[in-house]
């Protein structure tokens, strides 16, 4: 694998892979990587013959208060872990590279309504430093494929929307949520969580699904199973954030005739803050 920090030496090495008629998969990440990133790098050799995985944290994306300081950053093991995963190329530009002029005066790429609520609600600015810096690494590697997980849901569908919006030629993959064990879905921030915390943890995970087996079993009243789903992460430790169903294509509130449903939520164990999702479809 070759590890690349500059902008320049990246596009003039896949410069040479297009001129040899490779396709190109990629694969950005902010790093810490766990089982979840190195599915995406198994999944994205079976759709590209050269895979691309970048490491950078993105300061854009954190907001005042959050843990952008404290993000753990483990870029020689990462390294070891893409190694093993057969990755051919690192991008692991600094944030000068990045952002030359700063962050304060760097021109933003929005995507309206989708980005405004749920994690966007919590997280204001959030979705917009996801979507600028993503599209500043799209514009970099131009790659053919872009591969991200389902555990965020809201920013799979979001990136979605920004590659049609600007018509990107990029076919956008989203692979399915690596869980532990426990049903855990497993996340970078999982590491904050204490012995005690990480053991009630995965409560977040069985209450999405109880509430997925009621709606199964024909109860369409979405709000009251989000309110007392609410009750039930409470009473397991968490500090519930959201917990909404929505339809797939929109993200808009169901309604009972929809049939393309994702249950989302995000909610606080200690100083973790947890998101996770369960998709599905009804069978009238």
């Amino acid at each position: 694998m070759i590890v690349i920090h500059s902008i320049k030496e990246l596009r003039e090495h896949l410069s040479r892979q297009r001129q040899d008629g490779l396709r190109i998969g990629f694969v950005p990440t902010m790093g810490n990587l766990h089982s979840g990133h190195i599915q995406l790098i198994h999944e994205a050799h079976k759709v590209s013959d050269t895979v691309v995985c970048s490491i950078f944290v993105n300061p854009m994306q954190f907001g005042p208060n959050e843990d952008l300081e404290s993000y753990p950053r483990t870029l020689e093991t990462d390294t070891e872990k893409l190694t093993a995963a057969g990755c051919h190329i690192l991008f692991a530009p600094n944030a000068c590279e990045m952002y030359p002029n700063g962050t304060g005066v760097q021109t933003q790429v929005d995507v309206p309504d989708l980005g405004d609520e749920l994690c966007g609600a919590s997280r204001p600015g959030h979705f917009t430093g996801v979507t600028t810096v993503v599209t500043k690494l799209f514009n970099i590697v131009q790659p053919d494929t872009a591969l991200f997980g389902q555990k965020d849901f809201q920013q799979l569908a979001i990136i979605r929307k920004m590659a049609a919006d600007l018509c990107m030629p990029i076919d956008i993959i989203g692979v399915p949520t690596v869980r532990a064990d426990s049903g855990l879905a497993l996340s970078s921030r999982n590491g904050y969580l204490s012995e005690t915390e990480r053991a009630a943890a995965p409560a977040l995970y069985k209450t999405l699904v109880e509430i997925r087996q009621a709606i199964e079993s024909g109860n369409k009243d979405f709000d009251t199973l989000c309110h007392q789903g609410k009750q039930t992460l409470s009473k397991a430790g968490f500090k519930p954030d959201y917990l909404n169903v929505r339809r797939q294509s929109d993200l808009k509130p169901a309604q009972t005739g929809d049939d393309s449903l994702v249950i989302l939520a995000a909610a606080y164990m200690g100083s973790a803050r947890l998101i996770d999702n369960i998709a599905f479809a009804l069978n009238h």
